[in-house]
Formats: structure tokens, sequence, C-alpha cells
């Protein structure tokens, strides 16, 4: 939203990624547009029809891998209009051919160089450290261990967002989370002794709970928590709001639900001793699942997470400055261009931010790329399975209602990204010939409620168009 443990062994688990990533992708472009109304409705596409034909009416087509590929004069003629819309301000951009090798030039750019303040769409770059430096079937542990005296508990944070008090059978906003229930009944059975007292481990990360740039009511508006490895529900109070108010000590809070489960009665800070055995542990979703919900929700506290654990096994400083290292290093092993980059934090909420357009075009040409490319891509495919749908999911549930945008439809995935005076929407897209399109756009200097139509109104023209001009 805007203001508003490492891997030991990619081939082995290739396959696996790639499945998931290709049948989840077969899914949104296959199944769902291939569904009735009904079904799509249940599928939270679109409001279920009353009727509908006995016989699925397709809505999109297949890919086609030889659709002619557009050229920049088509694309130039197809948004001139559009891109000089006062609504968008100052605005770049880039549109590249998904196909082709990064090395090739983009089809259309406008200062793609520019560095821009991007709100969330940062969280593409994020996402991207994560799955090249994380294993993205790894999940993050948070652990007790005995504590300093025999009635005594720590309750060790791993930097797992999901974690939860909900009993099982209610799920809050995370997929697949970690439970305070099941830590408390391991650390029953292993400690079956009195307990009274829990104390919380926060050591994994350093550095202040709140990164440079962010507005004085962030927190308490809801849009992200103070950062600490342990915290439930992403540091909210009402596990099903995801933009509800935040526990100013979110690290207490796990521990007050830990103790309750343990019928302990006070909770501290303090250490575990080193080489400590386990009593319990408990695991987020796999980092892939991380990814993927973080870009659907835009989810701030989950994008700082997972850009402090890619500095954890970077062996970096666990901070805001060390994840912001952390990130950049990973891009720039990959040989992505890094030339402009400025990050504060994962999020993207942060003002402090700039991202140059053509960054985040050659990270999502990664991510959609085909299969037999050069580069290695396949890690990079939770990107796209993650990313909104326009007017079916996620951030853009709601957009691509307004006039020619309704084009969009269905056929924009793209994250977004909005902060006061910044907007930016940056996906892929199906033009009309049948051929996948990666674009970026960033837009500064003017509303988010004038530019975000605007920009969807550009994405939307792309997907009508075969811009062969």
């Amino acid at each position: 939203m805007g203001r508003r443990h490492r891997r030991t062994d990619r081939s082995t688990r290739r396959f696996a990624v790639v499945a998931v990533a290709v049948m989840a992708l077969a899914s949104l472009f296959g199944a769902v547009a291939l569904a009735g109304p009904e079904t799509r409705g249940e599928m939270g596409f679109g409001t279920a029809a009353v009727q509908y034909p006995p016989v699925p009416m397709p809505e999109l087509g297949p890919l086609t891998p030889t659709a002619p590929v557009p050229n920049s004069a088509g694309i130039t003629q197809a948004l001139a209009d559009q891109l000089d819309a006062p609504e968008l301000g100052e605005v770049t951009g880039v549109v590249l051919d998904s196909a082709s090798p990064r090395s090739v030039p983009p089809l259309w750019e406008r200062e793609g160089d520019r560095a821009m303040l991007p709100g969330s769409t940062m969280k593409l770059l994020t996402a991207a450290a994560a799955l090249l430096t994380l294993d993205p079937l790894d999940r993050l542990a948070t652990r007790v261990v005995p504590g300093p005296t025999e009635d005594s508990v720590v309750l060790v944070g791993g930097g797992d967002p999901s974690l939860t008090a909900l009993p099982l059978g209610e799920n809050g906003l995370y997929p697949e989370p970690a439970r305070i229930a099941e830590l408390a009944d391991e650390v029953k059975k292993a400690r079956p002794g009195q307990i009274n007292r829990v104390l919380v481990d926060t050591a994994l990360w350093t550095g202040p709970a709140e990164a440079p740039g962010w507005g004085p009511s962030d927190v308490a508006d809801g849009y992200v928590a103070p950062m600490t490895p342990l915290m439930l529900d992403g540091g909210r109070t009402d596990p099903g709001e995801q933009d509800g108010p935040r526990s100013t000590d979110p690290a207490q809070a796990a521990g007050r639900a830990l103790a309750d489960a343990l019928g302990a009665g006070d909770v501290e800070e303090g250490r575990a001793p080193a080489e400590a055995p386990v009593l319990g542990s408990v695991f987020s979703p796999p980092i892939a699942t991380l990814v993927e919900y973080m870009l659907t929700a835009s989810d701030n506290v989950t994008a700082e997470a997972l850009a402090r654990q890619v500095a954890v096994v970077q062996e970096g400083d666990p901070s805001f400055e060390g994840a912001s290292r952390a990130v950049t290093s990973s891009l720039l092993q990959a040989g992505y261009d890094v030339q402009g980059l400025q990050i504060a934090d994962g999020s993207g909420l942060s003002v402090d931010n700039r991202v140059p357009a053509r960054l985040l075009g050659s990270v999502l040409q990664s991510a959609a790329a085909q299969s037999d490319s050069p580069d290695d891509v396949q890690f990079l495919r939770p990107i796209l399975t993650g990313l909104p749908v326009a007017g079916g999911g996620g951030t853009l549930a709601e957009r691509f209602t307004d006039g020619s945008a309704v084009a969009g439809r269905g056929v924009v995935r793209a994250k977004t990204g909005t902060l006061s005076g910044a907007s930016s929407l940056a996906g892929v897209v199906t033009d009309i010939d049948g051929r996948l399109l990666v674009f970026a756009l960033l837009s500064n200097g003017t509303s988010p409620a004038d530019a975000r139509p605007a920009l969807d109104r550009v994405a939307a023209t792309l997907s009508r168009c075969g811009c062969r001009g």
C-alpha cells in the first residue's frame, strides 16, 4: 500500500517451484478466463451472475508464441496523448517484450533511467532480491528455548510476520500462518512443569524500528508496524484488517500470547542462551508464498521482513540500512543495472526511495521470460503469480473501472504504488495480438486520485494495441 535460510541447492527444487508457478499462471489465464461468471465470482474475479451460458465462453485466449512484436513508433503513437495528460505530472516509463533477452533495449521508453519515487512498486525489487537470495521453499522459524530458570522459557523471533494467536481453523490475512497454539503445545510436551515467565528475544534484527522517510502517522494509521522479528499477524491488533491498527510493541504482544497459552504471568525482554535446545518451533509459509502475498496485498510488513532476511542470509547488518544494501547487492549480482537506485526500506513506504522505471521493467521481464531463456529466471516466477489482477483481486480489485480503462480488466496484472504525490503501476499485459508485454510507469508530482485512473488507461491501451505504427 502506499502511505496510505539460505539457498543450499537451487537445482533440486527448481522443478517444483517452476511447476507451481506455471500452474498458477495457467489457472489465471486459462481456467479463470474460461469459467462461467458464477465460478469466477466465487473465486473473487468479479460478481457472480444469476444466469450464465451452459457452455463456458472463452474470454482470454492462450498467448501466441509467434505473435508480432510491437515497435517504438506504434507504442509512441498509441500512448502519446495519454502520457501528456496533466493528471500524470512527471511520468517516466518503459515497455518491453517479455520474450526478449535482457540485453535488448526496451520497445518504448520515456526517461527510463531517471530515478523516481516508486511507492510500493519498490516491493518488486524486494521480491526479486528475496527470490534470488533465499530458497523459495524455505520457511522462517519461531522457536522457544529454555530460559535462565526452570520456570522460564525464551520466545525467539525469526522474522516471521505471519505468526498468529488465532486458533486452528481460524485465519487472518496470511496464508498458512504459524500458530502460537501449536508452539505452546510443543513446549508443554517438552517442558511439562509450570512455566511462570516468558522472555522475548528480538536480537535477530538491529537498528531502528521505523525507516527513514516513513510518515509520523504511518504506524498509527495501520500501514506498517514497528519492525521487530517477533510479532503477531504483522503487528495488527485485528488479524483480519489489512491496514488496521498496529501494536506499538509487537514483540511484547507475541510474548503475552505465548504466556497466556502456557499459563505464565510475566513477559520480559531477554536473550536465548547460546546453543540452547529447542523446546518447540513453528514455521512461516514458504518464502515464495510470502512473496506472492506481499505483492497481491501490498503488505508493507512482509516486505520489510523479507528485506531483512536477505541481509541475514548475506551475513550483513539486518537493519533498514543493511537490508537496503543487501537488496541492492542481490540485484547487482544478478546482473541488473542499479544505477540511480536509492533504497531506504523494503516496502516503498519511505519517501526517500528512488527507482528507475527501467530497473522495474527489467526485473518483471525476467519474471515473465520464457523458461528456455538463457537467463536463470525460474525463481522469479512468484513475482508474476503474485501480481494483482486488474478488476480481479489484490490492490487492483477496484481499479480499471473508468471508461477506456475497462479494457484492461483481466488482462493486466500489475503492482501498484501510491504515496502522496507519487503513483506507479508496473506489470504485464497481453496485447491484442496475444503478445505478453512488460511495462513500468512512474508518476510523480500529482495527486494519486488523478494519476491512478490515468495510469490504468495507459495500461489498458497497451492491451488493445498491436502498436506496429
